[in-house]
């Protein structure tokens, strides 16, 4: 905590008549999933976040500089900041002090118009109400006018009243919670999610320092901190790092609408790339759906951009406009408002509504990028030619679908003469398997259950998208047939009311290959079906990787410990067994003794006997008969599956960039870093 305050604390400007209460506390231990959307690690996570957002509304009010996070033993969390301090004197509503209001209270503080706050990303104001709800244990402290102040509580109860427990040069609040154990399913905190939202944190906030500590037993101790002064241009050219840009000069701007309270903040940069990476923030809450500002942005680029590549005769007049498709492509861009009264939707604050932000950005972005392209005439040139670029390939990828995908090509008579499909037509009940080559094609058709489950195979690896134009793609015959069973139509044609499925189903090899598959149709769902993976509807389905038979006892496995655990439970010794597959062994064969047994052929024997345990490695779906696929990968009362979801885009994007895109030597690196973590590795 600084020594130095950052912001005079005047009276009147935060104290406990900015406090204001709305309702009590009660629901949140009945319900958390309604508070922090689940109680698995995201909701886990959620806990510091609702804290860091409350470090940083300090910071964006002008009070603070410096948040500090540590991770403790004995899954303590602790954070710092050097704000202004809840305040403790006593709330007149109440009765008691505002720090116990704050924190016992749901939507109880600074942020519903008492004064606290004129820009704050806490709109609800459940945050640290919430953390003390679901957690074990939770001490605040504050370091406010002289006086450290502190009260504790479990369960969300006041174990004391607020009171002075010494004196303080600092000021600030620290807060230190264990989650309770009796609420979420996971307790474990991840190093890189903390310092991945710290980033973006730091990033947006400029000029604010955050550390972050791990001191937690088990772990290597670290720490790491961030401090950015460039804010979001340089958040936008770390998002560029590993691209080769247009153009070297990044546009960005920002300016404060006086009287409004309003500040917007705009930065972009273009790569030589085919996808698009914009980020959209509203108070720094990152709005992964979207939401006016961004709207705003894009109508003003597209016509920023149309207006000065006719101005200077970069678009001949035969030429269609540039589409907001064409601008968007190979675009890398940060949006971020700070508003007095954010109206998002939903407690994620998953997309932003405030009507009178879109004329905003449209105005002051607009006005401040033809600026830019005036200014620097090298790097219009070069965005405009890119574009320019884009345009020409979306009309022959327009001409190639309206070929491939003509009106009437989803219908049930045209669909493609591989897919087995199902006999249901409720969308909502059917699912898609999408398996690997015909072997596995023809033990998933007879394992299946046809009436809502269809089967479409494919021959060999589908294209890798992240390389190709959509003309090239709807050129190969997996991906149009993928593209027509779905029945969506694809990109800007992509209709989700139109699925055919509920649930596709990725299901392949459990093997190189088969990763390299499933790492392929990922690709294709991430870059040209974001609404299907946002809304849950992607899976990967789980095959055993061993089955263990010991006399008519059979069970499966699907990873190395299971295999080991179920060895013990038929009485035997991993070390004393073999694994084979199929061809290896009859089905009445016993798996071999220990090396040193097979010295000593009667010991040999001997332990053949005893042992009767054999284990069978499944290294393809194909060796399964259609009996045991059903029983473990498709039957839905007894399978495993993954459904596909995104935490955070910026990072996915930049996973399939480096996996899939043409430079070599990222991917080059992350095989040499991960390469000895691979489990389950067949060649």
């Amino acid at each position: 905590m600084a020594k130095e305050p950052l912001k005079k604390d005047t009276a009147g400007d935060y104290s406990a008549a900015s406090i204001t209460v709305l309702e009590g506390l009660e629901p949140v231990r009945k319900r958390p999933g309604m508070y922090i959307g689940s109680t698995s690690a995201e909701g886990l996570h959620h806990l510091i976040w609702e804290i860091t957002n409350n470090c940083i509304d300090e910071a964006m009010a002008g009070y603070a500089n410096r948040m500090d996070i540590e991770l403790l033993p004995d899954g303590l969390v602790r954070i710092t900041d050097n704000g202004r301090g809840i305040p403790v004197d006593i709330h007149k509503q109440s009765g008691v002090s505002a720090l116990e209001v704050v924190l016992t209270k749901l939507h109880a503080g600074g942020k519903f118009g008492g004064g606290g706050y004129k820009v704050s990303g806490g709109l609800h104001g459940v945050g640290v109400s919430v953390v003390n709800a679901l957690s074990e244990y939770l001490k605040a402290e504050v370091h406010h006018d002289g006086q450290i102040w502190m009260q504790e509580y479990k369960r969300g109860i006041p174990q004391k009243k607020v009171a002075a427990t010494g004196k303080t040069k600092l000021r600030g609040t620290v807060i230190s919670f264990q989650a309770d154990p009796t609420i979420f399913q996971e307790l474990e905190y991840s190093w890189g999610k903390i310092l991945d939202r710290m980033r973006q944190q730091a990033y947006l906030t400029k000029g604010v320092t955050i550390k972050i500590v791990d001191s937690r037993e088990n772990h290597t101790p670290k720490d790491y901190t961030f401090y950015f002064d460039g804010g979001i241009k340089a958040y936008v050219k770390a998002l560029n790092f590993k691209h080769n840009v247009k153009h070297e000069t990044i546009f960005a701007c920002e300016k404060e609408i006086e009287g409004a309270d309003v500040k917007v903040e705009v930065a972009l940069q273009y790569n030589d790339g085919y996808t698009e990476n914009v980020l959209a923030f509203a108070n720094n809450i990152l709005n992964t759906e979207g939401g006016t500002h961004l709207v705003g942005f894009r109508t003003a680029l597209t016509r920023t951009l149309n207006s000065y590549a006719r101005a200077k005769n970069l678009l001949k007049e035969k030429d269609e406009n540039l589409t907001g498709e064409d601008v968007r492509e190979g675009l890398t861009a940060i949006i971020s408002v700070k508003i007095p009264d954010p109206q998002f939707e939903g407690q994620t604050k998953g997309k932003l509504g405030n009507a009178e932000t879109k004329a905003q950005v449209d105005k002051i972005f607009g006005d401040a990028f033809t600026i830019f392209l005036e200014e620097h005439p090298r790097e219009a040139e070069a965005i405009v030619g890119k574009c320019v670029l884009s345009s020409q390939a979306r009309i022959a990828a327009r001409t190639a679908r309206a070929t491939i995908l003509r009106k009437g090509a989803l219908e049930g008579m045209t669909l493609p003469g591989k897919l087995a499909d199902c006999s249901s037509r409720k969308a909502e009940d059917c699912e898609l398997y999408i398996v690997e080559g015909d072997s596995a094609g023809g033990s998933a058709k007879q394992g299946r259950d046809r009436k809502f489950q269809a089967i479409l195979p494919l021959r060999g690896k589908i294209l890798n998208v992240e390389r190709a134009r959509l003309d090239k793609m709807l050129a190969n015959n997996e991906i149009k047939n993928l593209v027509i069973a779905m029945g969506t139509n694809i990109d800007d044609q992509f209709d989700l009311a139109k699925l055919r499925y509920n649930r596709i189903i990725i299901m392949t090899d459990a093997d190189v290959d088969g990763a390299h598959i499933r790492t392929l149709l990922l690709t294709l769902f991430f870059r040209h079906f974001p609404e299907l993976v946002s809304t849950g509807h992607v899976y990967i389905a789980q095959p055993p990787l061993y089955q263990v038979k010991k006399g008519t006892q059979v069970k499966y496995a699907y990873a190395d410990e299971e295999k080991s655990k179920i060895i013990k439970e038929f009485g035997g010794n991993e070390a004393e067994v073999e694994v084979v597959s199929e061809g290896d062994e009859t089905e009445d064969e016993t798996v071999s003794a220990s090396a040193e047994a097979i010295a000593d052929k009667e010991v040999a024997v001997k332990a053949k006997n005893a042992a009767k345990i054999h284990i069978q490695r499944y290294k393809g779906l194909g060796e399964m008969n259609p009996d045991q696929l059903w029983s473990t990968t498709m039957d839905p009362k007894t399978r495993i599956m993954h459904q596909v979801s995104i935490d955070d885009v910026a990072k996915a994007n930049e996973t399939f960039e480096m996996l899939m895109g043409g430079d070599v030597a990222p991917r080059k690196h992350f095989i040499q870093t991960y390469a000895k973590k691979v489990q389950n590795l067949d060649i």
